[in-house]
Protein backbone atom coordinates (compact mmCIF):
# COMPACT_ATOMS: atom_id res chain seq x y z
CA UNK A 1 0.00 0.00 0.00
CA UNK A 2 1.42 3.37 -1.02
CA UNK A 3 0.98 6.34 1.24
CA UNK A 4 2.80 9.10 3.02
CA UNK A 5 4.63 8.53 6.30
CA UNK A 6 3.99 10.84 9.22
CA UNK A 7 7.39 12.48 8.60
CA UNK A 8 6.54 13.09 4.94
CA UNK A 9 3.17 14.55 5.91
CA UNK A 10 4.90 16.84 8.41
CA UNK A 11 7.22 18.11 5.66
CA UNK A 12 4.41 18.47 3.11
CA UNK A 13 1.85 20.20 5.35
CA UNK A 14 4.01 21.87 7.97
CA UNK A 15 1.86 20.27 10.70
CA UNK A 16 4.02 18.70 13.42
CA UNK A 17 3.82 14.95 13.93
CA UNK A 18 2.64 15.27 17.55
CA UNK A 19 -0.24 17.44 16.30
CA UNK A 20 -1.10 14.89 13.62
CA UNK A 21 -1.22 12.12 16.24
CA UNK A 22 -3.45 14.29 18.46
CA UNK A 23 -5.80 15.00 15.55
CA UNK A 24 -5.99 11.28 14.77
CA UNK A 25 -7.21 10.66 18.33
CA UNK A 26 -9.79 13.45 18.22
CA UNK A 27 -10.96 13.64 14.61
CA UNK A 28 -12.81 10.47 13.60
CA UNK A 29 -12.52 11.11 9.85
CA UNK A 30 -8.71 11.25 10.02
CA UNK A 31 -7.70 7.62 10.30
CA UNK A 32 -4.54 6.79 8.33
CA UNK A 33 -3.97 3.16 7.45
CA UNK A 34 -1.18 1.13 9.03
CA UNK A 35 1.41 -0.78 7.03
CA UNK A 36 2.65 -4.23 8.03
CA UNK A 37 5.19 -2.64 10.36
CA UNK A 38 2.46 -0.64 12.13
CA UNK A 39 3.56 2.69 10.66
CA UNK A 40 0.95 5.24 9.68
CA UNK A 41 0.33 5.74 5.98
CA UNK A 42 -1.62 8.83 5.01
CA UNK A 43 -3.52 8.95 1.72
CA UNK A 44 -3.96 12.04 -0.44
CA UNK A 45 -7.50 12.22 0.97
CA UNK A 46 -6.00 12.33 4.49
CA UNK A 47 -3.74 15.18 3.35
CA UNK A 48 -6.80 17.14 2.23
CA UNK A 49 -8.39 16.66 5.65
CA UNK A 50 -5.15 17.74 7.35
CA UNK A 51 -4.93 20.91 5.26
CA UNK A 52 -8.58 21.69 6.04
CA UNK A 53 -8.09 21.04 9.77
CA UNK A 54 -4.99 23.23 9.81
CA UNK A 55 -6.89 26.06 8.11
CA UNK A 56 -9.95 25.84 10.35
CA UNK A 57 -7.97 25.49 13.59
CA UNK A 58 -5.09 27.88 13.00
CA UNK A 59 -6.65 30.51 10.71
CA UNK A 60 -10.34 30.43 11.60
CA UNK A 61 -9.66 29.61 15.28
CA UNK A 62 -12.00 26.60 15.49
CA UNK A 63 -11.50 24.04 18.22
CA UNK A 64 -10.36 20.60 17.05
CA UNK A 65 -13.84 19.24 17.72
CA UNK A 66 -15.48 22.18 15.95
CA UNK A 67 -13.21 21.81 12.93
CA UNK A 68 -13.96 18.08 12.73
CA UNK A 69 -17.71 18.78 12.90
CA UNK A 70 -17.39 21.43 10.18
CA UNK A 71 -15.55 19.04 7.86
CA UNK A 72 -18.14 16.32 8.48
CA UNK A 73 -20.99 18.77 7.80
CA UNK A 74 -19.34 19.96 4.59
CA UNK A 75 -18.82 16.37 3.46
CA UNK A 76 -22.45 15.42 4.09
CA UNK A 77 -23.66 18.60 2.37
CA UNK A 78 -21.45 17.80 -0.61
CA UNK A 79 -22.85 14.27 -0.62
CA UNK A 80 -26.43 15.56 -0.77
CA UNK A 81 -25.52 17.94 -3.61
CA UNK A 82 -23.93 15.05 -5.48
CA UNK A 83 -27.08 12.98 -4.97
CA UNK A 84 -29.25 15.83 -6.30
CA UNK A 85 -27.01 16.25 -9.34
CA UNK A 86 -27.21 12.51 -9.99
CA UNK A 87 -31.01 12.64 -9.74
CA UNK A 88 -31.17 15.59 -12.15
CA UNK A 89 -28.85 13.76 -14.55
CA UNK A 90 -31.16 10.75 -14.53
CA UNK A 91 -34.16 12.98 -15.21
CA UNK A 92 -32.37 14.71 -18.07
CA UNK A 93 -31.40 11.37 -19.59
CA UNK A 94 -35.06 10.27 -19.41
CA UNK A 95 -36.14 13.47 -21.15
CA UNK A 96 -33.45 12.97 -23.78
CA UNK A 97 -34.67 9.42 -24.43
CA UNK A 98 -38.25 10.68 -24.85
CA UNK A 99 -37.08 13.33 -27.30
CA UNK A 100 -35.08 10.75 -29.26
CA UNK A 101 -38.11 8.42 -29.42
CA UNK A 102 -40.33 11.27 -30.64
CA UNK A 103 -37.72 12.25 -33.20
CA UNK A 104 -37.41 8.67 -34.47
CA UNK A 105 -41.21 8.24 -34.64
CA UNK A 106 -41.44 11.39 -36.77
CA UNK A 107 -38.92 10.16 -39.33
CA UNK A 108 -40.72 6.86 -40.05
Amino acid sequence: MKGFSIGEVEKITGVKSHTLRYWEENVPILQPKKDLGGRRLYSSHDLGIIYRLDYLINKKKYTVEGAAAEIINQSSAQGSVTAKISELRDQLLSIYEIIQEEKNDGTK
